[in-house]
């Protein structure tokens, strides 16, 4: 499955309506079970190389996820992930800054949140509700912030400290894969009925849901504003249509398989001379 047209590494003049919500590239309905086929035989290769990212312990995976409501974020880290080792995985959702939170500068609580080396980090939301969400209902005004801050451009600054966190990040081996779920209005509100009509899917449905949905047109300004100002080639956005979900979660495993090969993690080898004290340690065991 081919991911670079919906690879975008140069944001400028990018729309995104240039990607259909319910695109599936050359793929039908009828395709559905020979596509969910090779997602399970990606999770089993990115099952291997998560165990040789983990073993070398030099470079970690940082999977953002970022999406409007009831686009399938939680799915799609539940079924890419399904194979990873626990042990070398960490997942940090974002949700509204505490006040603990909001008495730090913005990034401080990701940053906490960064991958160690050897693991692949997900991200619920991330960073980039700074300029998302607070840039839709304008939080930096209510917020305790210096006002020499609060100026007409502090949009573009944020944009710009944000793609100098990202390759700082890259540039020290941590690996940023950013995926936006990119879910039509249509979509979303079925998946939002869904929630509400389906007894075990109450818990999911919010209230609020409904209240964001309102600033639709404002949020999609918004998101395409994070992707022109954003992508850069150590840092792309995936721009994944996210309507029909056995799609968008094949192609993002793609990509995370694509990140890891990238990578090529390897096994460390010993040096010689505790090789050759394997063979002592070895007859130390069987005589044990």
């Amino acid at each position: 499955m081919k991911t670079d047209s919906f690879c975008i590494k140069n944001g400028k003049n990018f729309k995104l309506s240039q990607i259909k919500c319910d695109d599936t590239l050359h793929y039908s309905e009828s395709d559905q079970p020979a596509v969910e086929g090779e997602m399970r035989e990606n999770i089993l290769e990115i099952t291997e190389l998560q165990d040789k990212l983990y073993a070398q312990n030099t470079h970690a995976v940082l999977l953002i996820i970022q999406a409007m409501d009831a686009a399938g974020k939680d799915g799609t880290i539940k079924h890419v992930t399904s194979g990873l080792n626990p042990q070398g995985c960490q997942v940090s959702c974002f949700k509204a800054p505490s006040s603990t939170e909001l008495d730090h500068d913005y990034l401080w609580r990701i940053a906490k949140e960064v991958p160690m080396r050897g693991n692949i980090g997900i991200f619920n939301r991330s960073h980039y509700e700074e300029v998302l969400v607070a840039k839709v209902h304008n939080l930096p005004e209510k917020q305790p912030l210096p006002k020499e801050c609060i100026t007409s451009d502090i949009w573009e600054k944020r944009y710009r400290q944000i793609s100098d966190f990202e390759r700082y990040l890259f540039e020290n081996g941590i690996i940023p894969v950013k995926i936006f779920l990119h879910v039509s209005k249509k979509e979303q509100k079925s998946r939002i009925l869904a929630r509400i009509d389906d007894p075990s899917k109450n818990w999911k449905f919010s209230a609020a849901d409904l209240e964001e949905r309102k600033l639709w047109h404002e949020y999609q300004n918004a998101f395409e504003d994070m992707i022109v100002n954003t992508s850069t080639e150590q840092a792309p956005w995936y721009v994944i249509p996210a309507d029909n979900k056995w799609f968008a979660r094949a192609l993002v495993s793609e990509i995370l398989l694509k990140t890891l090969k990238e990578i090529d993690p390897q096994y460390p080898v010993l040096p010689e001379d505790q090789k050759k004290r394997l063979a002592e340690y070895r007859a130390v065991l069987k005589n044990d």
